[in-house]
């Protein structure tokens, strides 16, 4: 029996390949995984009892890759923490790291585990991929020593990395990415000294990487699509949930559709922290998603996309975003506009106070234009339209303009911008724009119960946000969130 199983293993990957050539689409899967979390604790453990919490994550996760690879699926991504979790100091955390080469030393871990050290998550990564003939992404640690040489060295003598990786069909570590936008909780981590663009070539499409809070940001997010050209970007992420924009769900769909890419995000799932959320994007709009603050079961998420979205009869036109509402006047002069708080950031709000009208909010240089009409006027909810232009600077520094219309969480307008998840207010239509300075603007639909609304609304080539479905699902929100590089 010994000597046919690499023969088989390799007849099955060459006919995994020789299925994803013949094909102008792949299947993706991701998963929302429910992390087995160590207890909290400032001491670092054994590296035994280290691995052997490991060994408990990747288990559920090797089941996962299992039930993926049996449904066809020619890549899976596993969130962000995913093998063992975020309670951590710079000390705690390291017997969980590992030491991962760059993928030009072309290494099997499954079939050369000892090559570069002890390596047993990467060994069993690999094996992971190998046995199922299957890509495997997942996000682990990664430490490299250092010394006085460099002056950058941190005092304990190495640096430690939030990092990605990539196994291919083989085993093969095809992929390693280094987080380089830290969340402000990260301590335990370095950042690399240079933002990192990885990619890596398929059978079917080009493919990107990076990590959660990267997505906020030009380096290496915006880079790998319009520098770099991939048809795919892989992201890990454990996703905190912040209505009425920052939603898992609702912003990765979104940015998947500003930036006219395939987008597989992989969420971790603890509901007690609001973190849930994953799906499979296309520019198109969403594939599947899943987003559950119900149960604490993790979840599996499968789905067809193109390999080279660019090339697709449903691939969008490109968007002048500012191009309507540049061309028109003011809608209306108001005298009830107000302020509000939404995430910290300080919007310039307009009531709607009417079944229906054409309305205008402005904040520095950004002018949001709203033509509506509601189904239904109800006097128990109350929508606004809103407008910021501005630096956001509290998790991180990143400059916005955003222009939306939302639902308020009571009549009370001192509540406009405070997270809500239900509505019951229909639309006939909607039409947002507004005056961007940037290009980079995400449109997000988001209905009553954290739902999208794939395939229900579109972006017009003037950067008109209309509804397709007369009347809609009660709205939460309708949005387009721009992001401008060049300010921050």
């Amino acid at each position: 029996m010994l000597p046919f199983q690499p023969l088989l293993h390799a007849g099955v990957f060459a006919l995994t390949v020789l299925q994803a050539l013949a094909s102008d689409t792949f299947i993706a899967a991701v998963y929302e995984h429910a992390v087995i979390l160590p207890d909290p604790t400032d001491k670092p453990v054994s590296p035994d009892d280290a691995l052997a919490l490991m060994n408990k994550n990747m288990d559920v996760l090797e089941g996962a890759v299992k039930e993926a690879a049996q449904q066809g699926a020619h890549i899976i991504v596993t969130p962000e923490d995913g093998i063992y979790g975020w309670q951590f100091t710079r000390e705690s955390i390291y017997p969980y790291l590992e030491d991962i080469p760059a993928p030009v030393v072309n290494w099997i871990p499954c079939t050369d585990p000892s090559r570069f050290g002890p390596a047993p998550v990467q060994e069993r990564l690999s094996c992971m991929a190998r046995n199922n003939s299957i890509y495997v992404v997942a996000n682990m640690g990664d430490k490299k020593p250092c010394n006085s040489s460099d002056p950058d060295c941190p005092s304990d003598g190495r640096y430690q990395y939030n990092t990605d990786v990539v196994f291919d069909p083989e085993g093969k570590l095809v992929a390693r990415y280094h987080k380089y936008n830290l969340f402000m909780m990260e301590t335990q981590f370095n950042y690399p000294k240079e933002p990192e663009a990885v990619t890596f070539e398929t059978p079917f499409g080009k493919f990107g990487i990076f990590t959660c809070f990267d997505i906020l940001f030009h380096e290496p997010a915006v880079v790998l699509v319009s520098k770099m050209q991939v048809d795919t970007v892989l992201f890990p992420t454990a996703w905190m949930n912040v209505l009425p924009f920052l939603t898992a769900v609702e912003f990765h769909s979104a940015w998947a559709m500003g930036m006219r890419v395939n987008f597989l995000a992989a969420n971790t799932h603890k509901t007690s922290i609001a973190m849930t959320g994953s799906g499979i994007y296309a520019p198109d709009g969403a594939r599947t998603y899943s987003y559950n603050m119900k149960t604490e079961d993790g979840h599996l998420l499968i789905a067809e996309l193109d390999a080279h979205p660019r090339l697709s009869s449903t691939f969008p036109p490109a968007i002048s975003w500012s191009s309507y509402a540049l061309s028109v006047k003011r809608f209306s002069q108001n005298d009830r506009d107000f302020t509000g708080v939404i995430f910290h950031d300080q919007f310039t709000f307009t009531e709607l106070s009417k079944p229906g009208e054409n309305l205008t909010v402005c904040q520095k240089d950004l002018c949001c234009h709203l033509s509506y009409k509601m189904a239904r006027k109800r006097d128990d909810e109350v929508y606004v339209l809103g407008a910021f232009d501005g630096l956001h600077v509290v998790e991180g520094q990143y400059y916005l303009q955003i222009c939306t219309l939302l639902k308020c969480k009571s009549t009370d307008l001192d509540t406009c911008g405070q997270p809500v998840e239900t509505a019951r207010t229909e639309f006939e239509m909607f039409s947002l724009s507004g005056t961007f300075g940037t290009n980079y603007v995400f449109p997000e639909v988001l209905y009553s119960g954290v739902q999208l609304a794939p395939g229900e609304f579109e972006v017009l080539k003037d950067g008109r946000l209309i509804n397709k479905t007369k009347p809609t699902k009660p709205v939460v929100t309708v949005t387009l969130f721009g992001r401008w590089y060049e300010n921050d």
